[in-house]
């Protein structure tokens, strides 16, 4: 079986257009962790329970709130591709849940 891969342009983790269709400029795209748990990149507020702490090793992964599949960032930088890491549920759970909190905490 063939990874599944997204299109991205150059190695700019911002062009990715997921295997779904989804892009920055369509639902969005989130920036999450090795889990796929959107970080939280505000530093002057408190890290809100369903949210990641942004990562000390800056090892950052994007999320697509769509369909769940994951992208590890360092990937796209270094080679210019960009397939798929591994994919979670957007649905319910935890998730879930960080993704709405960081749309909340984005408007």
């Amino acid at each position: 079986m063939d990874a599944e891969t997204a299109d991205v342009i150059g190695h700019d983790v911002t062009t990715i257009t997921c295997v779904c269709g989804n892009t920055v400029s369509k639902d969005g795209l989130i920036q999450a962790n090795s889990e796929g748990i959107p970080v939280h990149s505000d530093e002057d507020t408190p890290v809100p329970p369903e949210l990641a702490e942004w990562p000390a090793d800056e090892d950052l992964y994007t999320l697509c709130p769509a369909c769940g599949r994951v992208y590890r960032d360092a990937v796209i930088e270094e080679t210019g591709t960009a397939p798929v890491a591994f994919r979670v549920d957007v649905a319910t759970g935890p998730i879930a849940d960080a993704i709405m909190v960081h749309w909340n905490l984005s408007s």
